[in-house]
Order: structure tokens, then C-alpha cells, then sequence
């Protein structure tokens, strides 16, 4: 008697997309789109950029997907994710993931430019494949080194504008790759027993959840620093310092929290501030970029 095949739904699909950090990174690249134009950006990058660079980044977490399959299903976080619970094999997933690939980058590279394509495909691989299959497990840096594949998107975006590497684009990838180990480590000292038992050398496993803990407040005030460097450049006004300065102040209360409570929800609750102080820097400088003051 032969299995039964099996057949993916629409929601397994979308699930490999990993659609609520695929929609952060489109944000913050549309953002750096904006932010690249005085006016309004031009309608053909700014159409094809946006699809090209999500269908990439879905294209690596769906790669993710297939490389961390085992992990996954150790760990209650991931545990039910389609590859873990059988919802779709293997095949289907690494089909899928190739299939947006090559789209995003004939996107790319035919309606909008060849530089774009370039440095999308590297952040494809540099999180898709380095991080995932080399960094992850090798290094309790891993999300240090790796974060700088995460940290692109803005720099895209500006770069389907221009079709150039502005030094404003690179202080926009600078802010996410500061911000990325508080916001990771934050998570990672909530669920250190579960990366633990995948085996992931996540540094509060590593190093434990107080070393941790101080990094976070660490980098968490490198952050602050490297937040104001857009007032500081002339590149945002004081609409952006005015909202910057309450969000640096938060970020630093829940990592000093952290120390003093030694509570994994304190972490959570963390996490979860840092997604929204990440949204509402780049909402701020795009409203700042249009009615500066």
C-alpha cells in the first residue's frame, strides 16, 4: 500500500514565508526607499524593489525551514512549524524556496538594477546559508555575525532608488545591526533551555543568562549612541531626536529590568519592546524625512 502524498496548504506555504519578520524587513527596505528619494520614490522601484526583496526574504526562511528542520523540532517554539509536524516534506519546501529565489532576482535584475540584485542575493545567502548552516551552530556570536544579512534591507531599498550605496543607507543598516543582539539575546535568555536542548550555541547557553543579560545592556546603550546619529548627520530633525530619545530610554529600563529581575518574562516583554522600537525608529524617519522641523 503506498502513502499517501502529501499536500501542502496555502497556510503551510505562507508559514515557511516566516510573514511577520518578512514584513518587518519589507518595511524597513520601503523605508529606505523613501528615504533615498526627496519626492515621492519612482513607481517602478519602488513596486518591483518591494517584491523582489520580500519574495527573496521569504525565499531564505523558507530555506531556513529545510536547514533547521531538526532543530525545530526539538524546541516547543518551533516545534510546529510544517516540517516538524509533517505537513509538508522536504521536497516541497526546498521547491518552493528556490522557486521564489530565482523570481526575486529576475525581478530584480530586470526591472531594477543589477546592484540591488547583487546585494539582495548575498543577504539571501548570507542569512539563508551562513548563518543558518555555519554561524548558528558554531559561534555563541552567531546573531552578531549574521545580523548583518538582517540588517540589509534598508540599504536595498535605498540602492533600487539610486542604484548606489549611500552613506545614509549605511547608517540605516548600522542601527538594525545594533539592534539586533539585544533584540535576539532577549529571546534567546527566555528560551535558553530549549536552544539548549537543539543544541544551538546561543550565547546565554554558552555563556549563561547574566552574561547575557549585561550584553543586552550593552549593546542596548551602544544603540542609544548609534540612534542619534541621524540628528547628529543632519540626515533626520527633531521630530526624530523628540521620539528617539523616549524609545532609548525605554530599551535601557527593560535591559536594566532584566538585571534586576532575573525574569524570563522580563525578557519577553523585552523582546516584544524591541520589535516596536525598531518599527517606530523607522516610522519616525520617514515622517521626519517629509515634514522636517
Amino acid at each position: 500500500m503506498s502513502a499517501i502524498p502529501i499536500r501542502p496548504s496555502w497556510k503551510n506555504y505562507l508559514a515557511l514565508c516566516k510573514p511577520k519578520v518578512v514584513a518587518l524587513i519589507i518595511f524597513t527596505a520601503v523605508v529606505g526607499m523613501f528615504l533615498a528619494s526627496p519626492g515621492f520614490p519612482p513607481l517602478q522601484p519602488l513596486l518591483f524593489g518591494t517584491l523582489g526583496i520580500g519574495l527573496a526574504a521569504a525565499s531564505a526562511a523558507a530555506i531556513n525551514h529545510f536547514l533547521d528542520q531538526k532543530a525545530d523540532a526539538k524546541m516547543a517554539r518551533t516545534q510546529d512549524r510544517p516540517l516538524p509536524q509533517g505537513d509538508m516534506s522536504a521536497q516541497n519546501v526546498i521547491s518552493f524556496a528556490i522557486s521564489l529565489g530565482v523570481i526575486a532576482m529576475l525581478i530584480l535584475v530586470l526591472w531594477v538594477n543589477y546592484l540591488t540584485a547583487t546585494l539582495t542575493f548575498l543577504s539571501l545567502i548570507g542569512y539563508a546559508i551562513i548563518y543558518t548552516v555555519y554561524l548558528k551552530h558554531a559561534t555563541p556570536q552567531n546573531i552578531v555575525i549574521g545580523g548583518a544579512a538582517g540588517a540589509a534591507p534598508p540599504v536595498l531599498g535605498w540602492c533600487a532608488v539610486t542604484n548606489t550605496i549611500h552613506p545614509y543607507a549605511l547608517l540605516l543598516f548600522l542601527i538594525i545591526f545594533i539592534w539586533t543582539p539585544p533584540h535576539f539575546w532577549a529571546l534567546a535568555i527566555a528560551k535558553r533551555k530549549e536552544y539548549a536542548k537543539a543544541s544551538i550555541p546561543m550565547l546565554p547557553v554558552t555563556h549563561g543568562a547574566e552574561y547575557t543579560r549585561l550584553q543586552v545592556l550593552l549593546y542596548t546603550i551602544l544603540l542609544l549612541i548609534v540612534t542619534l546619529l541621524p540628528y547628529l548627520t543632519g540626515m533626520s530633525g527633531l521630530i526624530y531626536l523628540a521620539t528617539v530619545i523616549p524609545l532609548n530610554l525605554g530599551f535601557l529600563y527593560f535591559a536594566i529590568q532584566m538585571i534586576i529581575t532575573k525574569e524570563d518574562r522580563i525578557a519577553m516583554k523585552t523582546f516584544g519592546f524591541s520589535i516596536i522600537y525598531l518599527t517606530s525608529i523607522f516610522s519616525t524617519l520617514l515622517i521626519d524625512h517629509y515634514f522636517p522641523f
